[in-house]
């Protein structure tokens, strides 16, 4: 091999690496963005969940939103009181605080109450039922009780009762969508915890054809929307309540229900059937 063609491959290669490097050096230089140290400290402290209930892509878009002060260090409903101090202390602000949201069921039909029409045997999964037979309850926008809420749920924080009815334990969970976005009848709504009234319920059918049904279902009777006309309307034969307004609600709204299909809600949803002096069912 001819030394001198080898010393000149070295030198041509050599000389193609230090005019990239320059270039890169430069360019570097040239477009360099600086970027808030701070970023990656308070990402590393959050609990890299990324699981959205803040309202932000993921734990590192929270802490940039942190950092310009557009969310307090509280947005972060998964955070504990510890972590939720060290990145208020780092920031410089107050922690701040949030409403605490939950996830809500809007449906009480558990077996129980609500009939099978048709036995589904296939994969255990809500998602499957439905593209199958329905579901296979007699109230077609009743919860299948087959779990994919519960499944999915980042943080534990749904357990299925006797009745096949997911109960969300409110102090677990963050508001991070999951139960939302994996139930097929879209039963599962983020609310406020003082936002207390609520309809348990999607039903479209109207008096005795809903509690065929379902001994819970809203049956149309409109005596919520009767009690408080400036919170609760009907809508397609379904008591329907108007969130922007929920500061006008009391229990007073729930209170003559027949059913139990609209319920006033302290803390986390029950769906136990009781009855009440009045025959009313409660849940």
């Amino acid at each position: 091999m001819d030394p001198q063609a080898v010393l000149a491959s070295v030198a041509v290669l050599g000389g193609v690496g230090l005019t990239f490097g320059t270039l890169i050096a430069v360019a570097n230089r040239k477009l360099y963005v600086w970027e808030d140290p701070r970023i990656d400290e308070i990402t590393d402290i959050l609990p890299g969940a990324n699981c959205g209930a803040c309202g932000f892509a993921g734990c590192r878009a929270f802490a940039e939103a942190a950092i310009d002060g557009e969310v307090a260090p509280a947005g972060c409903t998964v955070m504990g009181e510890a972590e939720l101090e060290d990145v208020a202390t780092m920031l410089g602000v107050a922690a701040g605080e949030a409403d605490k949201v939950v996830a809500r069921l809007l449906c009480a039909g558990g077996t129980d109450v609500a009939p099978r029409k048709a036995l589904y045997d296939g994969i255990e999964s809500c998602g499957a039922a439905v593209a199958v037979s329905g579901g296979g309850k007699a109230c077609a926008w009743g919860c299948i009780g087959l779990a994919d809420c519960a499944v999915e749920c980042t943080f534990d924080a749904i357990r299925m009762n006797d009745v096949d009815l997911p109960v969300v334990d409110t102090e677990k969970c963050t508001a991070c969508n999951d139960c939302v976005e994996a139930c097929p009848l879209d039963l599962f709504v983020l609310l406020p915890m003082d936002h207390k009234l609520i309809v348990q319920c999607k039903n479209l059918l109207d008096g005795d054809a809903a509690t065929d049904v379902c001994a819970v279902a809203c049956n149309a009777c409109g005596r919520c929307a009767q009690d408080a006309p400036e919170v609760v309307t009907m809508s397609d034969g379904l008591a329907v309540v108007n969130y922007d307004r929920i500061d006008l609600a009391d229990p007073s709204a729930a209170a003559r229900c027949p059913t139990g299909a609209i319920r006033w809600v302290e803390g986390a949803q029950r769906f136990e059937v009781e009855l009440t002096a009045a025959g009313s069912l409660t849940g």
